[in-house]
């Protein structure tokens, strides 16, 4: 290297300061890894999520997509000029907050929320209010990192489930449908979850939004499109479960699965993007050359410049966060460690007109409580001959992976001949569902939860009573409860589920009393 080329120290430092650019990138990437490194927890989650999870694939694609987005705008984002903007601290306050929520919930989607938010909220401290609001939809769209849609799995069965039924109508087949289940001449099919055509949705939704900011001005017909791009995998799943039956009552249901499965992918998925894309590509309204944002427009704006008055020092700004930051994960490891005191062992108790028989269900069926401190499982009859199920996990606290409401916990193992069929008959204020197993065992299963003063069977409900807790640092045990009872000839199990409660008495003192508690 010649040596004219050499900088020396003041004046490479001198370079920085000269270029405003450089310096906040440089100052923004490293605190990205810093971020990166201490919430690695959960960006290893996310990633593992995106790399094994058919539903979240796409996600890869999102960080390319979102340096695809700033080059974009990286002409007009050169004219404008960074500096901090402590309003910033607010959305970074509030990124905290969310994941200390969230890992006081134990709810992953919470704490994955904050960690991803806390990138865009450092990007508007460091970078500004003008910078932000030419980056505002790459700043959004960095949402779509965080996994989400497994909530709409059962509603999107339903639905799935209706439209296939009225397809098949339609098309002369006879058929009943029973939740989820759809029973015709060729055999009883069950719409699961892996047929609920959640991950193209969520996929399409991704597409949708990025389609709409870079193909489209008119406000109007980004609603339409997205509008289209919500109904299109919807419709389009249910006619491919349409389709699956139909075949079968011809080729046999193993003949049908397999033609299913070779159309039923990441192929099927395009060709429903290039159906939507056909309809819409005539429609499509900003040219190929035009800006993306307009810098002029963005620095003339009185509103941004009013925002921009609101500067502080870089040093202030990365302390501020760095306490926040610190602050929050050590308030969930305080929470972490608290623990309530639980009775060495528990028992089912003796209930009036009632006794314990042998557990012998038509098929096995054993709740899921990976995480409990205590579980408890067994059979009672009254003198009619009715049985119910009685099912009792006890948490000295909720942590990760020892969440009463968590996914798979409860009434569904995941690896159980049981599935889901529908709600079961109201029983408020438990959840009350109604399972099948086998294509002919019905079972109801009625859940609650108890925790301090909380009773019922809402999952929203209990962790809001855990963050509760935990804001205060409060140990307080929780207890899950799950009554059951399969449907026999001459049975009805939902009568016979009233009869052992009205048995019981209130069950809020009951349940205490089984676990110990009061």
């Amino acid at each position: 290297m010649p040596p004219e080329t050499i900088l020396t120290e003041g004046e490479a430092r001198a370079a920085l300061a000269a270029d405003p650019w450089r310096r906040a990138l440089l100052l923004l990437g490293g605190v990205w890894l810093a971020l990166i490194a201490l919430f690695a927890a959960d960006w290893g989650k996310m990633f593992a999520q995106w790399w094994d999870s058919s539903t979240y694939n796409h996600v890869l694609l999102v960080p390319a997509i979102l340096g695809w987005l700033v080059w974009l705008r990286l002409p007009e984002l050169r004219k404008l000029a960074p500096h901090p903007w402590w309003p910033g601290l607010v959305l970074v306050a509030g990124a905290v907050l969310v994941w200390v929520l969230g890992a006081f919930a134990g709810f992953d989607l919470f704490r994955q929320t904050g960690a991803v938010a806390l990138l865009p909220a450092t990007a508007l401290l460091l970078l500004g209010p003008r910078v932000g609001a030419g980056l505002w939809f790459p700043l959004c769209y960095s949402a779509f990192l965080v996994p989400f849609g497994d909530e709409l799995v059962p509603l999107l069965q339903m639905i799935t489930a209706k439209i296939t039924i009225a397809l098949v109508h339609l098309s002369g087949t006879p058929a009943k449908i029973d939740g989820v289940f759809i029973d015709t001449p060729a055999g009883l099919f069950e719409v699961a979850e892996a047929c609920s055509g959640v991950k193209f949705l969520i996929a399409m939704i991704a597409l949708g939004v990025l389609v709409c900011n870079v193909c489209f001005k008119s406000w109007r017909r980004r609603l339409a499109f997205m509008a289209l791009c919500l109904a299109a995998p919807i419709l389009a799943n249910g006619v491919r479960a349409w389709g699956t039956i139909f075949a079968a009552q011809y080729v046999g249901v193993e003949k049908a699965a397999g033609i299913d499965h070779i159309i039923y992918g990441w192929i099927f998925f395009a060709v429903v993007i290039a159906a939507v894309l056909g309809l819409s590509w005539r429609f499509f309204d900003r040219a190929i050359d035009d800006p993306m944002i307009d810098a002029a427009r963005i620095d003339a704006d009185p509103r941004l410049a009013r925002l921009a008055r609101s500067g502080i020092p870089v040093l202030g700004g990365l302390l501020i966060t760095g306490a926040l930051v610190l602050g929050g994960q050590a308030w969930a490891r305080a929470a972490d460690g608290l623990s309530a005191p639980l009775p060495k062992q528990i028992y089912l108790p003796e209930v009036p007109g009632w006794q314990r028989v042998d557990y012998r269900p038509q098929v096995w069926w054993e709740p899921r409580a990976s995480g409990a401190d205590h579980r408890l499982l067994g059979r009672y009859a009254d003198a009619a001959g009715n049985e119910v199920d009685v099912f009792v996990a006890l948490y000295s606290a909720q942590d990760e992976g020892k969440e009463a409401g968590g996914f798979g916990e409860g009434t569904l193992r995941p690896d159980s001949d049981w599935s889901w069929q529908g709600d079961g008959p109201p029983a408020p204020p438990a959840r009350s569902e109604r399972l099948l197993a086998q294509g002919k065992v019905v079972r109801i299963a009625q859940t609650w939860y108890r925790s301090g003063d909380m009773l019922g069977g809402s999952i929203a409900r209990l962790k809001l009573t855990n963050i509760s807790d935990r804001l205060l640092l409060r140990a307080r045990p929780t207890t899950m409860l799950i009554l059951s009872a399969e449907a026999r000839p001459g049975h009805d199990p939902a009568r016979a589920l009233e009869a052992f409660r009205l048995s019981t008495g209130e069950l809020a003192p009951w349940m205490d009393r089984m676990a110990s508690l009061r």
